[in-house]
């Protein structure tokens, strides 16, 4: 099979590799499409021992193709070992594409368990964007924030993969959604998919406008930037909820620890989903109209354009990978 390989220093390679073999309890799926996420770039140049796995490796964990065995048409649930609890994974859990070979490829070996059926209305690179993204977005919103209907949430950073599921998903639950972005055009986008407005965070009092615009605060933000959470804690109303699941923007933070339980604020942390969180995503999915937003479609070919892509602040959407 044609697949990309991460080898040392961060290098991209494009090489013939030898064909995954199904073991007991594993199935090989026929890749049509895969995906990006900023995971990705992490894996191919680690900021930390948490992303450093044995090289080569095949990067990706977004996939949707037919499953070889029976010719089903499926995505690929991208968790690995994610255990028995609800509220947080197993030890041993990991995620597809490192350590194990991911999705940038014709073929990827995977548990039985982690193939689910593909949606109906979505294409071959609409389903490969799905999954991880979408996962991670529904959990904050709903399992982790604990978002319903009436309720006002902020997406911090308008344009990537999980803020526009996250959009389109609160605003399927009947909630009012609010952004944040570096430009007008992003936020007129947010707004194309179901979010009343938003503010530039290149404004410094953007956390006030928030409180302005939500009328005294929303009651969940997402944030996935990190070094954003002090003025993500001021766009909150009293007994707001703030999500976090990635580190974008830096991985340290100092926090006001007396505005935080003056104003029965909590912190709450999160990362991907389970495989009933994967039900309920799904369940969604058939209730919903709703597409991914994908930004743009390349070959296997062009993984290192696809990824220079996804490092700069211009795409909108996610990034998509064929085989063909």
């Amino acid at each position: 099979m044609k697949a990309v390989l991460v080898r040392q220093g961060g290098v991209l390679s494009v090489e013939d590799a030898p064909d995954p073999v199904a073991g007991p309890g594993e199935v090989v799926v026929e890749l049509r499409a895969s995906a990006l996420n900023r995971r990705d770039l992490l894996v191919r140049n680690p900021p930390g021992p948490a992303y450093r796995f044995p090289l080569p490796l095949i990067p990706g964990s977004d996939g949707a193709g037919v499953r070889r065995d029976t010719g089903e048409e499926v995505i690929i649930y991208p968790a690995l070992g994610w255990g028995p609890r609800e509220d947080a994974a197993a030890p041993e859990w990991r995620i597809l594409g490192g350590p194990d070979d991911g999705t940038y490829a014709e073929l990827v070996k995977v548990p039985a368990e982690n193939v689910f059926p593909k949606p109906r209305r979505f294409s071959w690179e609409e389903a490969a964007a799905f999954p991880l993204a979408a996962l991670t977005a529904y959990r904050a919103l709903f399992q982790v924030g604990r978002l319903r209907g009436h309720e006002t949430v902020l997406v911090l950073g308008a344009g990537s993969g999980v803020s526009t599921f996250a959009v389109q998903l609160a605003v399927q639950a009947a909630a009012r959604v609010l952004v944040t972005s570096s430009s007008e055009e992003k936020i007129e986008r947010a707004r194309e998919l179901g979010a009343s407005g938003g503010v530039l965070y290149t404004d410094e009092g953007w956390p006030e406008a928030v409180r302005e615009l939500s009328g005294g605060g929303v009651d969940v933000v997402l944030d996935s930037a990190g070094a954003t959470w002090g003025k993500s804690l001021r766009a909150l109303r009293r007994g707001g909820r703030l999500v976090v699941f990635g580190g974008t923007a830096g991985a340290g933070v100092e926090l006001d620890v007396r505005y935080v339980y003056l104003n029965w604020l909590s912190i709450l942390g999160t990362t991907m989903g389970s495989p009933t969180d994967l039900h309920g995503l799904l369940r969604m999915v058939e209730e919903g109209r709703w597409r991914p937003v994908i930004d743009s479609v390349r070959p296997l070919d062009e993984a290192e354009a696809a990824q220079e892509r996804l490092r700069g602040a211009d795409h909108f959407g996610k990034l998509v990978l064929t085989p063909g």
